[in-house]
């Protein structure tokens, strides 16, 4: 019996923990103008905050500033302040100011277009009536 004993295989070692990330994958956009983007994925120490990623990018968010005033940033769509720590894979927007009110540019369209192709009249049935 003893002989089976040594013959049987030793217990398998433990998985080795996973490292732990030295360094954060980040994705900075920057808004410079409508329908114009800028992305870019940055790696950054563990710790590092949204303003070091915006320092990280540099000339693309002096772009989108308006004035001296600081930019408007958002990770995932979430307003934050520059010091928000980041987590891995965040992805950071640089906003830029509205020059148009919504509502009024609604208007304009609306006024542009006319009633037949918005809204509940864009797909009428050929001879019905308009809302129905």
């Amino acid at each position: 019996m003893a002989e089976a004993d040594s013959s049987s295989p030793a217990p398998a070692p433990a998985p080795a923990p996973a490292p732990a990330h030295t360094t954060l994958q980040v994705t900075v956009v920057v808004c410079i103008a409508p329908r114009e983007l800028r992305e870019q994925v940055l790696d950054l120490p563990v710790g590092s905050t949204v303003q070091d990623a915006l320092k990280a990018v540099g000339a693309d968010v002096s772009m989108a500033q308006s004035g001296g005033e600081s930019p408007e940033v958002g990770i995932w769509g979430r307003r934050v302040e520059l010091g928000a720590a980041l987590r891995h894979q965040d992805r950071v927007e640089v906003y830029r100011p509205l020059k148009v009110d919504p509502k009024v540019a609604r208007r304009e369209r609306f006024a542009r277009q006319g009633a037949r192709s918005t809204g509940l009249f864009a797909r009428q049935r050929p001879g019905g009536k308009s809302g129905y």
